[in-house]
């Protein structure tokens, strides 16, 4: 009974997790435009719903924080557009397939820390960096997997004074990443424990 009980407890912040997904995603509020950054709070539900649900549904998290970043490439994202005329298979790996890594590592990370007496404490502090950090990670790794050799990259990288990948990456995320990473971190451990705490009642 319990058992069933917890269960729709976690389809319902399954499913609420979800929408706020879709709502950041086709709302201003989705996104933190100042000083010239774009900092991106679609990363915060799917930390928050692979630590508190578990891997599994950090990955279905991931995946819908990526199905809405591929529909955005269909006109709305300028970039995006551009990379979907260029490989659209590709352009759907780079956007979706990072955020399920992302959801589901994330997810994994909680649980092995969870799982280790000294950082027990830590772990939903450190699962909510590490989600920010690994969505910068795999969207930017393929990137550069797929498209870095493309003409279109190529002109990003010599308007930012890169000469390889990797200084490329450094160049394009730069504050930005940072500062995203810090925001998300910061919200994310917020909300994770209050939620742990609701659910645990």
């Amino acid at each position: 009974m319990g058992a069933k009980k917890f269960s729709t407890k976690q389809f319902v912040e399954l499913a609420l997790l979800v929408a706020v997904i879709v709502l950041l995603a086709f709302t201003p509020i989705g996104y933190i435009r100042t000083f010239g950054l774009e900092i991106t709070l679609i990363v915060v539900p799917v930390t928050v719903g692979a630590v508190t649900l578990g891997p599994a549904a950090g990955a279905v998290l991931g995946a819908v924080f990526g199905i809405t970043s591929f529909i955005q490439c269909f006109g709305m994202s300028p970039f995006g557009a551009v990379l979907l005329g260029i490989n659209p298979a590709a352009t759907f790996v780079v956007c979706v397939i990072s955020r399920v890594l992302m959801g589901w590592l994330t997810g994994v990370a909680f649980r092995g820390l969870s799982n280790m007496q000294s950082l027990r404490k830590a772990a939903v502090v450190a699962a909510n960096l590490i989600g920010p950090l690994l969505n910068t990670f795999f969207f930017m790794g393929l990137l550069v997997l797929f498209f870095y050799p493309t003409e279109y990259i190529q002109e990003i990288a010599q308007s930012l004074g890169a000469s390889n990948a990797f200084a490329f990456v450094a160049a394009f995320v730069g504050v930005n990443g940072v500062v995203e990473a810090i925001v998300c971190f910061i919200a994310g451990s917020a909300v994770s424990k209050a939620l742990q705490a609701a659910l645990k009642e």
